[in-house]
């Protein structure tokens, strides 16, 4: 993975799980979202679980 995330094991907070929803819900990707946010994929797949967020699986 070339993409280095200075946020590893930060905490979510409030205003960043609307963001997610937000992008979520105008159907973009994944890798798409972890670049707006600066959040691994894991990361994000794994909040977006807990939350049940649903993201698009766009190829």
């Amino acid at each position: 993975m070339t993409d280095r995330f200075e946020r590893h094991r930060q905490p979510w907070t409030y205003e960043e799980l609307e963001k997610l929803k937000l992008l979520a819900r105008k159907g973009m990707a994944l890798k798409a979202i972890s670049k707006a946010m600066t959040r691994s994929e894991e990361s994000i797949k794994d909040r977006a679980k807990l939350d049940g967020i649903a993201i698009a699986k766009l190829r």
